[in-house]
């Protein structure tokens, strides 16, 4: 065997191919904003984190936590499941979103990684070199980046704000060939919070039934909607379109770094045999998810009360409402309202501009004038945009009771206060550099 010379140089590792064309376009923006030159007198406001744990007021409900440390004591969850999961929790899953027109059985889900994991499993089994998929424009960055990983073409179909967020179906046919494989589709979205009515969710599904493609269901946020819009899973609208829906435990249940999600199988004629295949010979990849938040799904699912998730809706309803009316009032923005999940997405009037460029120089300014931190729009495809995560309830402190905590009590007041500095701190941003 031939050794190395002392004093010659080690020659350059290159890394894989596939490694180096895969790209996030959130680091791509973040990374060019500079945060040396942010006003260091006043405290940084993020309203940039997709995270709805990242304020600290809102945290899993007793019943989710009191299942997890069962099972921990139990020691019986702490082996290797199997890749695609446990059969108490697929079994949960199935009985939670079976539909009437698509009975479902645990052979129907498989367990993952959290929801990221969940859809690079979906893209990689119907997507290879050379090949494309439709996604939303503005829509989550991560689509992009797995297919960049793949090596698969995208192709953004248009929203509509005008329309609540609406696809442009004329567009979206336009964007089909010989080589596109599926139709992804995000219903709660993520950035734009909305939520399709069922009209318009039978719309995408008649030009994929007359395309002959299948729809991957980006569905993480499903029951995070707001009075007066409902959350109807795309499968349940059809006998024929074939439907891998995805979903997990991060957003609805306030546990993010608990890292479980599935894929739910909707199959009603049998044309998904070699796909379900193909999930199951990629799932092996990781060996399973968690072991412990799985044993511990069932009784998450069954013991964790509607009042509980009611209560973190109407919070969050409240904080959309309060989120609109302010911005709706500042010089030169115009927000759209978002139906559910936890964003809003606001528009840029650049024509009324005094020297704001774009939405990145918007949220730069923004950064180092008043120590707010937002995602410019470029992050997800929209110029001129952009996104606001609002996750500190209104009416948290309604849930004190007789102040038993006073330092909750505190704390809250101080997470509030934050929010409303943010608001008025953005009022003043616009007020500078916009005209009314």
């Amino acid at each position: 065997m031939e050794t190395v010379e002392k004093g010659q140089p080690f020659p350059c590792i290159e890394a894989s191919s596939a490694s180096l064309r895969t790209s996030n376009p959130i680091r791509e923006v973040v990374d060019r904003i500079d945060t040396s030159q942010m006003n260091k007198s006043k405290p940084m406001i993020p309203l940039s984190i997709g995270d709805p744990t990242v304020f600290g007021n809102l945290n899993a409900c007793e019943e989710t936590i009191q299942a997890v440390v069962e099972v921990t004591k139990s020691c019986q969850a702490n082996g290797y499941p199997k890749a695609v999961g446990m059969i108490e929790a697929r079994t949960a899953i199935a009985k939670e979103f079976t539909v009437p027109n698509c009975s479902l059985t645990p052979a129907d889900v498989i367990l993952t990684s959290g929801c990221s994991h969940a859809l690079q499993l979906c893209l990689e089994v119907l997507l290879e070199p050379g090949k494309n998929i439709l996604i939303p424009n503005p829509g989550f960055p991560l689509y992009k980046t797995i297919c960049d990983y793949i090596g698969a073409e995208t192709r953004g179909y248009k929203l509509s704000p005008e329309r609540g967020w609406q696809i442009d179906l004329k567009h979206l046919r336009a964007l089909i060939d010989s080589n596109t494989r599926a139709i992804l589709i995000n219903n709660p979205s993520n950035p734009c919070g909305a939520v399709y009515p069922k009209s318009h969710l039978c719309e995408i599904l008649k030009v994929a039934e007359e395309a002959k493609l299948p729809i991957i269901a980006d569905e993480i946020y499903h029951q995070i909607v707001f009075p007066g819009n409902e959350s109807i899973p795309i499968a349940s609208l059809t006998n024929v379109v074939p439907v891998l829906s995805v979903g997990g435990l991060a957003k609805r249940f306030l546990v993010p770094g608990w890292r479980l999600g599935w894929i739910i199988v909707y199959d009603h004629h049998n044309v998904f045999s070699q796909v379900r295949e193909g999930l199951e010979r990629l799932s092996t990849l990781i060996m399973g998810a968690n072991s412990l938040i799985q044993a511990a799904l069932p009784k998450i699912i069954q013991n964790v009360p509607t009042s509980w998730h009611l209560s973190v809706l109407r919070n969050l309803h409240m904080q959309a409402n309060y989120s609109y009316e302010r911005l709706s009032h500042m010089n030169g923005l115009e927000p759209v309202m978002p139906q559910g999940s936890m964003y809003i997405m606001v528009g840029i009037q650049i024509e009324k501009s005094r020297d704001i460029k774009n939405d990145i120089d918007f949220c730069q300014k923004l950064l180092n004038e008043e120590s707010v931190f937002v995602l410019p729009g470029q992050c997800f495809g929209a110029s001129n945009y952009f996104r606001i995560v609002f996750c500190a309830p209104m009416d948290k402190l309604a849930e004190v009771g007789v102040l038993q905590d006073v330092m909750k009590l505190y704390l809250l007041i101080g997470y509030l206060r934050l929010f409303f500095q943010a608001y008025n701190r953005m009022s003043d941003f616009c007020r500078r550099h916009m005209r009314s």
